[in-house]
């Protein structure tokens, strides 16, 4: 392996480099002459040095859209279109969520928030930006930090601190299954780059170590895209946490993880990828009802196509996180533990796409996180304005507020829409890529109808509970009277979170092409 000049190194990570500036003068001004300003000031001023930061580094990332491929250190650093895209989502994402914070009581430690909260992206595009098994683990590690401390930020908080302690105890148990799982395909490969993994297990016949390993893998990325049964920390967590850190967890984390899931088992091991199809099920009535359940229940498992492979993993996952998680949704009176469910079926749509292990069904993924990644962010960013006014995030706080705060419930109005699929919004475009792509993986018999029936499904039951925050917001009468008044900032930022939710429903086409493209060139 020839050694990467190091200007061609520097260059790939001017954008980092320009967030680790930002942290540290954030932490150094703080340190020096803002501790004991007042919070709102404190918070102004360290949020307004972390958005130039984040400006100044999407100014290189920019240009690398337009440059032609790079990989660097063996694939440790790979720069193409692909990493610059979803580098610049993960770059908006987090300048949506520092214009949140601006506005949130942060506690004492506001320049620690904002340098960490930098760091954590940090972490994120590194993770996008890698095609080798350390660098991974390194990325995964630094971001998932960053989100344990942000849980904790508010250290006079009980319940954040209980939401950090399992977070953690959680994640720490979720990077051991991903450090064995790595260690053993690394010694079964006797390589860390996802490419050459690839050619090896073509090579050599994966054996039962190497179905261990990846196992294991898939199990701790599990743990950070919270996918039944690996969820556990996720509504705890979701709900203890500052409201903008939940907003950074749900988005930014998950379209950084979901990014370098695909990345890592259709890049580097399709080949295990196997089948979790039905066929041949079909049943005829012949006027007993004990023959009929007898050959429902026979037509079924002779239908059963289960190949052994990471799609009947992932597809019986995928249906467990959808029915559990909509289920589980419905009951909650938590503004957060609601939408932290919510996160959790939506995890099971996302794996839909990757049990179609096809080139369209990862394109639908990426698409799909994107327009998740956006609204998810835009309901947290419109609970935490909301909540911080009303102090509460339970739902019976959010009564009546189209009379006390208009915009922002016709912005909630949209992203819950986009959350429940219904058109023209980017959710439904992004739910109807995911399905079609099942669909066409086996087009003539319909193998994975059943995932895909179950998601529409689910997807109705998912419009029940988001109808039920609605009824809150635009039915029931207010218990306080007052119009709540929002910064101009804050205003823009998630009306122009809501448009681009409205235009990804409106031209979808131009991104999934976009996509579609990059992803053939992997």
């Amino acid at each position: 392996m020839t050694p990467a000049p190091y200007y061609e190194v520097f260059r790939a990570l001017t954008p980092e480099a320009m967030l680790v500036v930002s942290a540290l003068v954030a932490l150094t001004l703080d340190l020096v002459s803002l501790r004991n300003t007042e919070r709102a000031t404190r918070n102004r001023t360290l949020g307004t040095v972390a958005v130039l930061g984040l400006l100044a580094s999407i100014i290189p990332l920019w240009g690398q859209l337009s440059e032609a491929p790079l990989v660097l250190l063996g694939g440790t650093l790979v720069v193409n279109e692909l990493t610059a895209v979803f580098n610049l989502i993960i770059l908006c994402l987090t300048l949506v969520t520092v214009l949140i914070s601006i506005d949130f009581d942060l506690g004492r430690h506001v320049g620690e928030y904002f340098a960490i909260l930098l760091f954590g992206a940090i972490g994120m595009m590194l993770l996008v930006s890698t095609e080798e098994l350390i660098t991974i683990f390194v990325a995964v590690e630094l971001t998932s930090i960053c989100l344990y401390v942000l849980t904790a930020v508010q250290k006079n908080t009980l319940r954040s601190q209980e939401a950090a302690l399992k977070y953690f105890m959680f994640g720490a148990i979720s990077s051991a299954f991903l450090l064995f799982g790595l260690s053993y395909i690394y010694g079964l490969t006797g390589t860390t780059n996802l490419r050459e993994i690839t050619q090896a297990i073509q090579t050599n016949s994966p054996g039962p170590l190497m179905a261990v390993g990846l196992l294991f893998v898939i199990v701790g990325f599990g743990f950070k895209v919270a996918i039944v049964p690996f969820h556990l920390w996720a509504p705890d967590a979701y709900e203890g946490a500052p409201t903008p850190v939940t907003a950074f967890i749900a988005t930014g984390s998950k379209v950084a993880s979901f990014f370098i899931l695909t990345k890592v088992i259709m890049l580097g091991f399709p080949v295990m990828a196997g089948s979790a199809a039905f066929y041949g099920f079909s049943v005829v009535w012949q006027g007993n009802l004990f023959n009929f359940v007898g050959q429902v229940w026979n037509s079924f498992w002779s239908s059963v196509h289960f190949a052994s492979g990471w799609t009947m993993l992932l597809g019986v996952t995928a249906a467990l996180s959808m029915i559990l998680g909509n289920c589980a949704a419905i009951v909650q009176h938590n503004v957060k533990r609601l939408l932290a469910y919510s996160s959790i079926a939506h995890a099971g749509y996302i794996f839909v796409g990757l049990v179609a292990a096809t080139s369209m069904g990862a394109t639908s993924v990426l698409f799909y996180i994107i327009v998740y990644g956006l609204t998810n962010l835009g309901a947290f960013g419109v609970v935490a304005a909301l909540a911080g006014r009303t102090g509460s995030d339970e739902m019976d706080s959010f009564d009546g507020m189209a009379q006390r705060a208009p915009y922002l419930s016709l912005l909630m109005l949209v992203f819950l829409l986009s959350l429940a699929g219904i058109p023209p919004l980017g959710g439904f475009f992004g739910k109807f890529y995911l399905f079609a792509a099942a669909v066409q993986r086996d087009a003539q018999s319909f193998g994975l109808f059943w995932l895909v029936m179950l998601g529409i499904v689910m997807s109705a039951v998912s419009l029940y509970y988001y109808l039920i925050l609605l009824k809150h917001i635009y039915v029931l009468h207010p218990k306080q009277s007052g119009r709540i008044v929002t910064p101009t900032f804050l205003n823009v930022g998630l009306g122009l979170v809501a448009l681009a939710v409205i235009g990804l429903g409106i031209w979808p086409g131009a991104i999934v092409e976009l996509l579609k493209g990059l992803v053939a060139q992997l």
